[in-house]
């Protein structure tokens, strides 16, 4: 493995407290559960059901909890004391996706600065048309 590119510019403080601030949230982490928890609450088919009355009580809480694991949608359906006792840890891992948005956009920030780009990744870039496409004129077709 090679060494890591490291921008030419000295970070600036503003990069260093972002830092030392993500670092600091990240000791604070606990566990981080992937995926998403989904609670729902449904209505049957049976037509004399309760889920049908005005007004519905509808069937649940269905607490399902999905994740990828090797490259396949994983899902579990948790209780609500299940819920209740992981829900720390499904909310670890949103913060800790945070941070790294948090770290990757001050990341993107130092380097734009380092290398004079600026704030606009997609200056000088051919915009692509939006809308559907319009007729030529007939000097255009020629």
């Amino acid at each position: 493995m090679g060494d890591l590119a490291v921008p030419k510019a000295t970070p600036t403080r503003t990069w260093q407290a972002v830092r030392r601030r993500l670092v600091a949230a990240l000791e604070q982490s606990d566990f981080a559960l992937p995926g998403s928890v989904v609670v729902r609450n449904m209505r049957c088919g049976k037509p004399g059901c309760r889920c049908r009355a005005e007004p519905p009580k509808l069937h649940g809480p269905y607490i399902s909890w999905t994740r990828s694991v090797g490259g396949k949608t994983v899902t579990r359906y948790l209780t609500e004391e299940q819920y209740e006792r992981y829900r720390s840890s499904f909310e670890g891992a949103r913060r800790l996706h945070d941070l790294l948005d948090e770290l990757e956009a001050a990341s993107l920030r130092v380097v734009e600065s380092a290398e004079g780009w600026g704030g606009d990744p997609t200056a000088g870039q051919k915009k692509a048309p939006t809308g559907p496409p319009r007729a030529r004129t007939r000097s255009e077709k020629r």
